[in-house]
């Protein structure tokens, strides 16, 4: 597995699961809209912490500098 996320992306996708997770615990995320916006932060959570995104591979994409 080759890393393919930079440090931007893996920080802008961190701030996401922030924002989906301070709005779920505030009441304003409920029923489907919250299980969907809930998996999308799990990934996004995985991928920031391992640095690597499954959905880049096909496509050829790589945000990190020097690779």
């Amino acid at each position: 597995m080759k890393l393919n996320m930079g440090t931007t992306d893996r920080i802008i996708r961190l701030s996401i699961v922030a924002i989906i997770a301070i709005l779920y615990f505030a009441g304003q995320l409920s029923g489907t809209v919250a299980i969907v916006l809930g998996i999308v932060a799990v990934a996004f959570l995985v991928t920031s912490l391992i640095g690597w995104c499954p959905s880049y591979v096909p496509l050829g994409i790589s945000t990190r500098k020097g690779r």
